[in-house]
């Protein structure tokens, strides 16, 4: 019998070829091509099915279940549907197993609740449980075989179960290594053939890679339901959690958790940690908007001289490319000249700002660092910057002021046309150069 030829793939994108190249043809990747065994083909013995048009399809509305962790709930879109895959990625050290673990906790209160772990001991796994408490009804699996995975959850059935991780599956019949393109993809398409069948949903743990993304084959983003995203530093107690696809539910929401000695803490009111502002040029409150949560957080700029030739703008919690024309606008339109001089911009502590919303904030907090005045005591802003230096108004305003007021601010620096509530006084401008004229102290002083 003729050997089967060899397969080549790719550890980054999936391109698979029939011989080994130094540079992925697919991504551009060097040294990515791994050798993979080649597939086993056999004679089909599937039967066709019958058709159904969609009018004869009946849909019963699933009752989702409570992970029992609100800020997980919300990410989720209110809850984890039945026969879900759902993907968790994050950084090492952040916190992904022990937000599950906790889950895990409270859903083995009314419900089965499975653990399958391949990267620690049942013993190590149960001295985390005990530092968390409430865990004594989770079930555990220490296994890596994929198969036993799989024939494990359809005989048990638990309504619930986290695999920690997917890449630490692996297929027998491969001959790939645990963790490669071929191995990730296998297990992912097994495990949603199993949470389908059997309505089992399922968290998947997945490592990223040093860009930041989920490691393995984008096809794995692609199968599952939902992507969810823990961020957060390390050396920091906060953590934030997004979700980049969701099926069942908003992208725009955001969970934030406190990391303590007792694990992972859902903080109910962020806006009270991260909107504490500092009575010193370069700081503003900006009041943003995560899905339907207003989040009020403080973004410090520092502006200083620079000898380079090309200065540099660096953003830590903002897009580069927004900050780059927020400083052009400041420049051509509000007359605060930043050619000569470095902006480097941060958003405390360790939040990441996407929406438009915020470049006012930003913008605000940039010509304060600048002329050294600071920014009046207790008002706080949002606000879209244009290219031509007007302000346009932003969505949902009114729950915006409301987060401010509630926080203590008396002021809100606003874009004209943005309708007054009762509840806060607004402070309106129409253009970049009048937000910095009306928000900044004369003298640098704080009275306000």
């Amino acid at each position: 019998m003729a050997k089967a030829a060899t397969v080549y793939a790719c550890s980054e994108c999936g391109y698979s070829a029939g011989r080994w190249f130094g540079k992925c043809p697919g991504c551009g990747t060097f040294g990515s091509l791994v050798e993979e065994a080649p597939a086993d083909v056999r004679g089909s013995t599937a039967r066709a099915k019958p058709l159904l048009r969609l009018v004869d399809v009946d849909v019963e509305e699933a009752e989702r279940i409570s992970t029992g962790v609100p800020e997980l709930d919300r990410v989720l879109g209110g809850g984890l549907v039945p026969a879900s895959l759902v993907l968790v990625g994050g950084e090492p050290g952040v916190g992904k197993s022990t937000l599950l673990l906790s889950a895990l906790s409270a859903i083995s209160a009314d419900r089965r609740a499975l653990l399958v772990t391949g990267e620690e001991s049942t013993a190590q796994v149960k001295l985390r449980a005990q530092r968390l408490g409430g865990a004594e009804r989770v079930e555990i699996l220490a296994e890596t075989e994929l198969e036993t995975v799989c024939a494990t959850l359809e005989r048990e059935r638990p309504d619930v179960c986290v695999i920690d991780s997917v890449q630490t599956l692996y297929a027998p019949e491969l001959g790939s290594a645990p963790g490669s393109v071929a191995q990730v993809r296998e297990a992912a398409g097994r495990l949603l053939r199993v949470a389908k069948e059997h309505r089992v949903a399922t968290f998947l743990v997945g490592h990223v890679t040093k860009e930041g993304s989920v490691a393995g084959p984008r096809v794995l983003e692609h199968l599952v339901d939902c992507v969810l995203h823990f961020e957060g530093d390390r050396y920091r107690s906060h953590r934030v959690l997004r979700a980049v696809k969701n099926r069942f539910g908003s992208t725009n929401e955001l969970g934030v958790f406190e990391m303590t000695s007792a694990g992972l803490v859902a903080v109910e009111d962020p806006s009270e940690i991260f909107g504490r502002a500092e009575e010193q040029p370069g700081s503003a409150v900006v009041c943003t908007l995560e899905g339907t949560r207003p989040l009020l957080l403080e973004v410090q700029a520092l502006v200083s001289p620079t000898d380079l030739a090309m200065p540099r703008r660096v953003g830590t919690g903002v897009d580069p490319k927004r900050l780059s024309m927020i400083v052009a606008v400041l420049g051509r339109h509000a007359g605060v000249a930043l050619g000569q001089a470095d902006v480097f911009v941060n958003v405390a502590g360790g939040v990441r700002i996407d929406e438009p919303g915020a470049d006012l904030g930003v913008a605000l907090a940039i010509a304060s660092a600048a002329r050294n005045r600071r920014v009046h005591s207790g008002i706080a802003c949002f606000g879209e910057v244009g290219l031509t230096g007007r302000l346009r108004p932003v969505s949902q305003a009114e729950r915006r002021l409301a987060e401010c007021a509630k926080l203590g601010f008396a002021r809100a620096l606003v874009p004209d046309g943005t309708e007054s509530h009762g509840r806060i006084a607004l402070a309106a401008a129409g253009t970049l150069r009048q937000a910095i004229e009306t928000g900044l102290d004369a003298d640098g002083s704080s009275k306000g």
